[in-house]
């Protein structure tokens, strides 16, 4: 059976725009918007392992302890989101590049990030809701826990 990596982006929501004076937390608790806990649904129902895409912190595992607020994207470089070279140096790190298949979430940028960080790897890439809008994405990823399939649309 294929070993399967699903790559979720971060989300803008976060635990701290509730409660401001929130301390530390894993990552998987981090981010609080609804395509996130949609994403995460989906990378809990289908992955062998999953890793949260941090425009901060790059590829990091749910259980990464994230300090506190931060607000770094990937569509504005002037708040200077990691760079192609540093998600590279993690995916040898981590040993992203042992998966036999690499499902991708999230929008444009997040996909586009991940598909130039993976691409020197023989990890196959899949983005089976890439052109859908994010109410629709969120929508088929339900729709694919549902039914116990990658995809459904």
């Amino acid at each position: 059976m294929a070993e399967i990596l699903v790559i979720v982006p971060c989300g803008q929501g976060k635990i701290w725009d509730s409660e401001p004076d929130h301390g530390p937390v894993a990552a998987h608790d981090a981010y609080t918007g609804a395509p996130f806990k949609v994403n995460r649904a989906y990378a809990e129902r289908f992955a062998s392992y999953w890793v949260i895409l941090s425009a901060k912190y790059g590829f990091i595992p749910p259980d990464f302890l994230i300090p506190g607020p931060y607000n770094v994207t990937f569509k504005k470089k002037t708040t200077n989101p990691i760079t192609v070279d540093m998600l590279r140096q993690q995916i040898q790190a981590q040993q992203l590049n042992r998966f036999d298949e690499l499902i991708g979430l999230g929008g444009h940028d997040y996909r586009s990030m991940v598909e130039v960080a993976f691409a020197d790897t023989p990890v196959r890439r899949q983005y089976p809701f890439a052109g859908l809008t994010l109410g629709k994405a969120m929508q088929a990823e339900k729709r694919a826990i549902a039914h116990g399939q990658f995809s459904v649309t």
